[in-house]
């Protein structure tokens, strides 16, 4: 997924706000907002955009179940939940959409028109097996007998619960016509991983049924425009969020500037995202997306998370112990971008004690206090580099360039690795070169500013290019180093130049470091 100069618009999924967030939830809008950063701080026009998924019967029954409407029922899910869940994680979105937004309701309703006057909907009768957890008409690969409780029922392969036979007259869209064109699409990059698309192509060369796209049973959704009858197929309206937010239908300026965007979902939205929203997109004469990126399941006990099955944990159980830092790091390096990964308690504190804690979080310490001691608190001057300076000065250099290029491939664990080499090199330089011997011998002075000087100016490096990940550490880490006065915000730090060597001004004054990574004790 090469990206442009320009534009560079990213969306996590739009979440349905029917239960609190997990760290499920969090991982795809860390990563999203990762993604967007590192693009921001490159110079790109940047857009990131998250948001809530309000219709459908689902919300209807939630909110009748509780004694609210469910306009009153979203707004409280929002407000108390999902809002405060891009705060505990230090998400920098640039626009949050509800599909109960005006905006939003009013467009989805001028696409859908657009649909229909171009012949792409038909009126018919439908009669099939729905989940209303999925919110979806099942294919047979995930109908499946029940047991228990559901015996001789057809349940849900994915929610274990009994499906609804429903019958309706409901309006088609006529996706069957798009196979061929969807195939073709296909055998470029538009679908990431390499898994994702095979799983993709594998199920639309089975052939493609006509799609329903209207409800007539309830009436929480978007009304179809020429029938108020019909409420819009509420994943038909979720899709249409991308093209709504930056500006379809109201802001023809705007939405030239952000479309097409990029997509980041997990794997058991990918159908949606990679066959019905081209297809919609094709009918209507707009641009396809730029790309499909679908990320694997965060597994705790070998399930996928959820909180049907009680593998649900909230996002501030970590936080609040490690902080928002740990959570992003560790979520977005110890899984491969795209492939299922495991959580655990134990990886996790044992990660954030070896690599944040004793890894980054010293280096930055000592570094800072090693100055101080030596030099008054003040960046010294390098001398004549030898071999080891040297070898760090490549090694950042091509761990910038490494980084860039894994981001480039939505593969933030690539570039985080590639980072880390700066980490593990310039700890083993420090140890090697031993500044503390260094300091006892005046004729080494020169020899110890290098030193420091080295040092000082690999963490710069570390600040700008593991920013995206951990805003916080690494802010800290910039005012501590002197560079928020001399060079100016860290996030106005072009990341594409951070592997240049000597941006660190000697004579630069370092602050008090306190310990960016505390130890902590407690047993989890």
């Amino acid at each position: 997924m090469s990206t442009g100069p320009s534009s560079f618009y990213i969306t996590t999924p739009i979440y349905y706000p029917s239960d609190v967030p997990h760290i499920g939830h969090g991982y795809t809008t860390v990563a999203v907002d990762t993604l967007a950063r590192w693009h921001r701080q490159a110079g790109d026009d940047t857009w990131m955009l998250t948001g809530t998924d309000e219709h459908g019967q689902k919300m209807l029954r939630a909110a009748s179940a509780n004694g609210v409407t469910p306009q009153q029922w979203v707004d409280k899910l929002v407000g108390e939940s999902w809002f405060p869940l891009l705060k505990t994680l230090d998400v920098a979105n640039d626009d949050f959409i509800r599909t109960t937004q005006e905006r939003h309701e009013r467009n989805v309703q001028t696409f859908f028109q657009a649909l229909y006057d171009r012949g792409y909907i038909y009126a018919g009768e439908y009669e099939a097996l729905y989940c209303v957890g999925c919110e979806e008409f099942k294919p047979e690969a995930e109908i499946v007998d029940g047991t228990g409780p559901f015996e001789g029922l057809k349940v849900c392969a994915i929610h274990s619960k009994p499906l609804e036979l429903l019958q309706e007259k409901n309006y088609f869209f006529k996706l069957s016509e798009f196979q061929d064109r969807l195939l073709e699409l296909y055998k470029t990059d538009f679908i990431q991983p390499e898994t994702a698309r095979n799983e993709v192509v594998s199920f639309v060369k089975q052939g493609l049924k006509d799609l329903s796209v209207s409800r007539s049973t309830f009436d929480w959704g978007i009304k179809v425009p020429w029938d108020e009858s019909h409420v819009i197929y509420v994943w038909i309206d979720a899709l249409l969020n991308y093209a709504t937010a930056v500006g379809y239908g109201s802001d023809p300026e705007q939405f030239a500037r952000r479309w097409p965007a990029y997509h980041v979902v997990g794997k058991d939205i990918l159908r949606f995202h990679a066959v019905i929203w081209p297809a919609m997109l094709m009918a209507a004469g707009v641009e396809v997306p730029r790309g499909v990126f679908a990320h694997g399941w965060l597994l705790v006990g070998g399930e996928k998370m959820s909180k049907s099955k009680l593998t649900g944990i909230a996002p501030t159980e970590i936080t609040d112990v490690f902080g928002s830092d740990a959570y992003r790091f560790y979520f977005l390096s110890a899984i491969a971008f795209g492939q299922d990964g495991s959580f655990s308690w134990e990886d996790l504190s044992a990660r954030y004690q070896a690599e944040l804690a004793n890894g980054f979080g010293n280096l930055a310490s000592r570094t800072t206090a090693m100055i101080e001691r030596y030099f008054e608190g003040v960046v010294p001057p390098p001398g004549e580099d030898t071999d080891a300076d040297l070898h760090i000065q490549k090694t950042v250099a091509d761990a910038a360039a490494a980084a860039d290029a894994a981001i480039d491939r939505f593969r933030i664990d690539e570039a985080i690795s590639s980072i880390w080499t700066i980490v593990d090199a310039l700890n083993l330089y420090i140890t090697e070169n031993a500044p503390w011997v260094l300091a006892k011998d005046d004729a080494q002075r020169e020899r110890l500013g290098t030193v420091l000087y080295t040092a000082a100016e690999g963490l710069r490096a570390l600040a700008v290019l593991l920013s995206p990940v951990m805003p916080v550490s690494t802010e800290k880490l910039w005012v501590a180093l002197g560079a928020a006065e001399s060079l100016g915000p860290l996030q106005d730090q072009r990341i594409r130049e951070a592997g240049t060597w000597g941006i660190l001004r000697p004579g630069t004054s370092v602050n008090g470091l306190a310990p960016l990574f505390p130890r902590v004790e407690q047993t989890v």
